[in-house]
């Protein structure tokens, strides 16, 4: 049992690794309780999922593509009860109340998939990554953006945790550790760096036993824009069946606070055919001439599916390769925990592969670590 003895004469710090939006729920939560945080993350700016992408084109017109999570629901979860009003009292968040549907390639037609009662869809207002970037910079929380972690040691003598950054900068010593990125934890940090993963789950091997090798499936999505509407589409989103590369579509600027200088659409590729690019190409950072054969080929089946697509005046693809987690790691717990290290594991992987879950993993998180400074 730890004692406040143990952490005599160190300042109360957290470290919270990754700035998605489970990263930044946990670290408001904790800041909230007069506990400083600092935010580590190797982006440039906050989201991780539901981060924003900002394009130019060739003329110097700015384009925003919300390239992640298009919108999220929420439940009356006890764990995150009340955010979803707290955010939209904020202006963080609005209803996104458009008309929802789905395409099948084999009829071609389309088919509304409403049904009464359904949950409200939410988008951040004027981007996704709006709720991140205003938990990562609230009183009490320091945000490091452009700071890769490199290794994240736990000093037993001292009874405390020492970070360092990619390129060997010595970050400070904390008392606890939040991974809210399953990367830091995870072989696909080798594969795609080269180096071993920051956190050595050897130091907390029934932890490191259910997060070792999550289950993930990847994805491209492709954002176009068009100088007019494409009003003869029916629906502002829609999933898609009997495709073996598109999976879903949604018009952007049809959401709450965006610009409608354009019409801008964003398409989802299936999980077979990110796959199927992956095995010949690598997890490594896709060349810009993959992206662009990924982009003509999503927007060509879009084009193949008979809704007369014209051809947008933008087209670019990116590649979301380990986002999407196939199991959940601690649905019962909703994180992952080691008391005696105070380290906090969270994300929709421990929960639920959405945003929701995400967000009740960072509370758990969260209530985990402030009990515990409570006590001490």
């Amino acid at each position: 049992m730890e004692t406040s003895a143990s952490v005599a004469g160190i300042a109360r710090k957290i470290a919270v690794l990754g700035s998605g939006i489970s990263g930044a729920v946990c670290a408001s939560a904790i800041a909230k309780n007069g506990i400083s945080i600092t935010v580590f993350d190797a982006a440039r700016g906050p989201g991780g999922r539901m981060s924003q992408r900002r394009e130019t084109t060739g003329d110097g017109k700015e384009l925003l593509f919300d390239h992640g999570a298009p919108f999220f629901t929420m439940s009356n979860c006890s764990e995150a009860l009340g955010l979803d009003r707290e955010w939209e009292s904020r202006g963080l968040i609005a209803e996104w109340k458009q008309k929802f549907g789905s395409f099948d390639c084999i009829a071609k037609t389309f088919t509304e998939t409403e049904q009464e009662g359904s949950n409200k869809r939410y988008v951040g207002v004027p981007g996704m990554n709006s709720i991140c970037r205003a938990l990562c910079h609230q009183p009490g929380v320091e945000s490091k953006f452009g700071v890769g972690i490199g290794r994240v040691d736990w000093l037993e003598e001292e009874n405390i945790w020492r970070l360092t950054s990619l390129d060997g900068q010595n970050l400070g010593h904390f008392e606890g550790v939040v991974a809210s990125d399953k990367n830091i934890v995870s072989s696909r940090f080798t594969s795609v760096t080269g180096r071993p993963p920051p956190l050595d789950l050897n130091l907390a091997p029934d932890l490191g036993n259910r997060v070792q090798d999550i289950a993930v499936s990847p994805r491209f999505v492709v954002m176009l824009a068009f100088p007019e509407p494409l009003s003869w589409i029916p629906f502002k989103g829609f999933s898609i069946r009997n495709s073996k590369v598109l999976n879903w579509a949604h018009c952007d600027s049809s959401k709450p606070g965006r610009s409608t200088a354009s019409e801008r659409w964003i398409l989802h590729s299936t999980a077979e055919y990110a796959e199927t690019v992956i095995a010949k190409t690598g997890l490594k950072k896709p060349s810009d001439a993959i992206l662009t054969k990924v982009a003509e080929e999503l927007l060509e089946e879009l084009q193949n599916m008979g809704l007369n697509i014209p051809q947008p005046f933008f087209k670019k693809a990116h590649r979301w390769g380990s986002a999407f987690p196939l199991t959940s790691v601690a649905a019962e717990e909703k994180c992952l925990w080691d008391k005696k290290r105070r380290l906090a594991i969270c994300g929709d992987f421990c929960v639920s592969p959405d945003v929701e879950g995400a967000i009740i993993s960072g509370m758990a998180a969260a209530s985990k670590l402030t009990e515990l400074f409570s006590c001490l």
